[in-house]
């Protein structure tokens, strides 16, 4: 088995999204200051960091959208981890619509929007509204066909000109979590793969960032 890393790496004060705040980093407990807490010789670091949410590759729950919905506490395992990962070729033309998924068997899987739009992280065009994206009817077309998860490596799985965000409304009303700003799927093979992108279980949050990686045989 090859293991493919398929997340962004949290740097101090990156950008993810355009308009919300980097990541701040830094100690808590230095190894210099542990000194006077143990015994010579013995020293430890205790790191702190503060952000956002939706830093870097992150999944959303239900509760990222609806008041009511579970939170990261309440996700199961079996929708984010070890999931057969279906790979779509989408483009980085913008729209991706209901056709996408036509010929593709999608049910009980993991599907990963392939867009390229990765290649722009870290760059002003990353957030260019144009990026990639999933409508509302490709959103409703993996509700019915059973995906269990969908990820995409763009900057927002819904387009961002309007207020509205139909993929997130309706894929998070179907319990199917989102995994956005994935990277490195070029690697991918469209089927056969493992997925999986598991955050932390934290009660009262519904969004938090993941080391997404794919299985390989």
């Amino acid at each position: 088995m090859r293991l493919l890393d398929l997340s962004h790496v949290i740097e101090h004060q990156m950008i993810t999204y355009p308009g919300l705040p980097g990541p701040e980093i830094g100690e808590h407990l230095s190894f210099d200051s542990s000194a006077s807490h143990y015994a010579p010789g013995t020293e430890f670091a205790i790191g702190r960091l503060s952000m956002v949410a939706n830093t870097g590759t992150y999944l959303d729950t239900p509760a990222h959208r609806y008041r009511d919905g579970h939170d990261l506490a309440d996700l199961p395992l079996e929708r984010c981890s070890l999931l057969p990962a279906v790979v779509i070729d989408a483009g980085s033309d913008g729209p991706i619509g209901h056709t996408a998924f036509n010929e593709v068997n999608v049910e009980g899987s993991a599907v990963l929007l392939r867009t390229g739009w990765d290649r722009y992280w870290g760059t002003d065009h990353y957030g260019d509204p144009a990026h990639p994206h999933l409508t509302e009817g490709g959103a409703h077309a993996l509700v019915d066909r059973g995906a269990v998860l969908v990820g995409i490596d763009s900057v927002n799985i819904d387009d961002t000109t309007t207020g509205q965000r139909p993929a997130h409304t309706i894929l998070l009303a179907a319990g199917i979590p989102i995994v956005e700003h994935l990277t490195g799927m070029d690697a991918l093979p469209v089927t056969g793969a493992l997925f999986s992108a598991v955050p932390p279980a934290v009660r009262g949050l519904a969004t938090f960032p993941v080391r997404a990686f794919a299985s390989l045989p």
